[in-house]
């Protein structure tokens, strides 16, 4: 007995020195943080919304810092490869992903089995901001309003095609042909630009996008906007109707953030949130995600990030509900 009580007291002497030194540990890794490039992870192709921001956010982090900071683009089955990369690399804060709609609130209730958890494999250190959809058509369409469109798909079922690339295209189609009644096909693209291309090739004749991706195109005149998934009109384009006004409720507001995998030192995760609040409130940065994007966005603390997480898991697992959408 005493000899098996001399093995534990030996077992601790080593043991809890070591242990006294993990939240030092932790915080010394925070005060040199970050030592060397960042690398965030956007999970859908050049071109879109999370792409436009992150390398927003990225630039003002990289001249805080002096350190790289570096976008990788890894598009794929609605963001899912790009998650599965974030999910499996080291949690010391030097990979993040853009998190989004699709990854973070729509995979989860899309797909049987995505390969991750949001809730239990990441945590948002930063939420870039919210934001709606257009229902765009190409500039030249016959179609110039929504109400027209609709009229055309219902006398003609089956004839129009939309395109989507991620949850926050695809699923405001299919609620819309829902509540409107109509069918319609959807096609599917891993990249936006595709999307577009297809769009002006009459391939497709419309899409939900965002108001960053679309931006660039409707002020050149080669898109138009028929309506627009926020609860009220954009400031930014007071004549775009919301769906809400022709179907009360209809609203699918949709969120850009950052994560990194959970298990992330919480002095690292906080060095990172405190960075992102930074990047958000420096003016040229909140002027351009305000009022050239029309982002709505604010500093958010570790836990009201998360809250917001998982609010918006439960809001878009009920829109997917009414689109129908069944698990892949």
């Amino acid at each position: 007995m005493t000899a098996f009580r001399m093995t534990l007291s030996r077992r601790a002497a080593l043991v809890l020195p070591f242990l006294a030194t993990l939240p030092a540990t932790a915080s010394a890794q925070a005060d040199t943080f970050p030592g060397k490039p960042i690398r965030i992870i956007v999970p859908f192709a050049p071109g879109g919304s999370g792409d436009i921001t992150s390398r927003l956010v990225g630039k003002y982090i990289e001249d805080k810092t002096s350190q790289p900071f570096v976008v990788e683009n890894k598009p794929g089955a609605n963001g899912i490869v790009g998650a599965l990369a974030v999910k499996t690399a080291p949690p010391d804060g030097y990979t993040l992903m853009l998190a989004t709609t699709s990854t973070n609130a729509a995979n989860i209730h899309m797909y049987k089995n995505p390969g991750y958890d949001p809730e239990k494999d990441f945590q948002l250190v930063g939420v870039i901001g919210s934001s709606g959809t257009f229902l765009i058509v190409p500039a030249d369409s016959p179609h110039k309003s929504m109400a027209e469109l609709l009229a055309f798909a219902k006398t003609h079922p089956g004839k129009l095609n939309f395109g989507y690339f991620n949850a926050s295209s695809q699923v405001p189609a299919e609620v819309l042909g829902k509540r409107a009644g109509v069918e319609w096909q959807g096609v599917g693209y891993k990249a936006i630009g595709n999307a577009w291309n297809d769009l002006y090739a009459g391939s497709i004749q419309f899409f939900f996008v965002d108001l960053t991706a679309a931006r660039g195109q409707v002020v050149a005149n080669k898109a138009r906007p028929l309506a627009i998934s926020l609860a009220e009109r954009s400031p930014l384009y007071p004549d775009v109707p919301t769906l809400a006004e022709a179907y009360p409720g209809f609203i699918t507001s949709g969120f850009l953030a950052i994560a990194v995998p959970k298990a992330t030192p919480r002095p690292v995760q906080e060095k990172l949130n405190a960075l992102i609040n930074e990047a958000l409130v420096s003016p040229a940065i909140k002027d351009r995600l305000a009022n050239e994007f029309a982002l709505a966005s604010r500093p958010l603390t570790l836990e009201q990030c998360a809250e917001q997480d998982r609010t918006e898991r439960a809001k878009w697992g009920e829109y997917v509900r009414i689109a129908g959408i069944q698990p892949q």
